[in-house]
């Protein structure tokens, strides 16, 4: 009876002694740097271009416009005539303050005259003190009224000069807004410019890309037409509540692409990314398993997304296991295949 349960608790130790001798068995997997196998992914942001000038250039002046020499579409230079209002009564104001100038320099000559005869007849004493403080009264008075007409000739010079329009930058034309023959009033809108030279691109970034941007030597704008290469500005720290994304602008390095097109702006990823097929699940948590001096350790990746490279902050010395992993279990030894 006692050899009958001595062999019966040997069968039963058999299995657990076999256990034991396939978990202390080496698994063989393949491994390879993580410099080998890491992938740079291309990262894409819609985007729009936006003129840094969208305005309405108005008249200054009160007059019938005479012309507007713009078409929609058409492009100007800096300085470009936009419209010409009728000038005739700003001119006559002018004339009329250069009149006022002329008199009232001449009162001031004559009055400076006047003084220089007072002070000879004053040092002989022929007039009292209090005549020559009214000659030199008189002198600040008539000089202060031809400052005040020249300021006035200036004031109506420039509203003569405003009688013609100019663009302020160069531009495109987006609209007219006057018309020939209308009567403009100061701020009456008379064209609608777009700044054809200060373009920036507008890119809606998701929240973790916006680094990775940051750090991309090269950024391309995509759109009809072409791509054109870009520098970047500044990401606003800003977030958008709703679609829960941050706002880059970048500037183009050569031509600017038009105004309000829209595309997509690229740029390659720095940061190595594991590819998806290297990356499996443990205890709820994606990850990868790498060979530790010859034992296989589960690193989670924290931003891992299910069948999508995922970014890791491993080192690219890191031996990564990429054949054998699935049926792997974090601290197995490994008899690793290496390539």
């Amino acid at each position: 009876m006692r050899a009958f349960f001595l062999s019966l608790a040997a069968a039963l130790a058999l299995p657990a002694y076999a256990q034991a001798d396939s978990l202390a068995a080496a698994t063989t997997v393949v491994t390879k740097p993580l410099s080998q196998v890491a992938i740079y992914p291309e990262r894409v942001a819609s985007a729009q271009t936006v003129s840094l000038n969208e305005s309405r250039i108005a008249a200054e002046i009160s007059g019938r416009i005479e012309a507007i020499p713009v078409r929609v579409g058409e492009r100007l230079a800096r300085g470009a005539v936009l419209a010409r209002i009728e000038c005739r009564d700003h001119e006559l104001a002018r004339e009329r303050a250069n009149s006022a100038l002329v008199a009232a320099q001449a009162r001031l000559s004559l009055a400076v005259q006047q003084l220089a005869r007072a002070r000879e007849l004053s040092t002989r004493g022929f007039i009292s003190k209090e005549a020559l403080t009214s000659r030199e009264t008189e002198v600040q008075v008539f000089r202060a009224d031809a400052e005040q007409a020249r300021a006035q000739l200036d004031t109506a010079a420039r509203s003569v000069g405003k009688c013609t329009v100019r663009s302020p930058f160069a531009a495109i034309v987006r609209e007219r807004l006057g018309q020939v023959g209308e009567l403009a009033a100061p701020g009456s809108p008379l064209v609608a410019l777009s700044d054809a030279e200060r373009v920036e691109v507008s890119a809606q970034l998701q929240l973790q890309d916006a680094e990775s941007l940051s750090k991309a030597p090269v950024l391309r704008f995509a759109a009809f037409g072409g791509a054109k290469e870009l520098a970047l500005l500044r990401i606003s720290p800003a977030i958008n509540p709703q679609a829960r994304t941050v706002e880059a602008r970048l500037s183009f390095k050569g031509e600017p692409a038009a105004a309000g097109a829209s595309g997509s702006v690229s740029w390659q990823d720095t940061r190595p990314h594991i590819p998806a097929e290297f990356v499996v699940r443990r205890e709820g948590r994606l990850g990868v398993f790498v060979d530790e001096g010859g034992v296989a350790r589960f690193h989670p990746l924290g931003e891992a997304q299910e069948g999508r490279p995922a970014q890791t902050g491993l080192p690219l010395g890191m031996r990564i296991v990429v054949s054998g992993q699935l049926a792997l279990r974090d601290g197995q030894p490994l008899a690793a295949a290496r390539k």
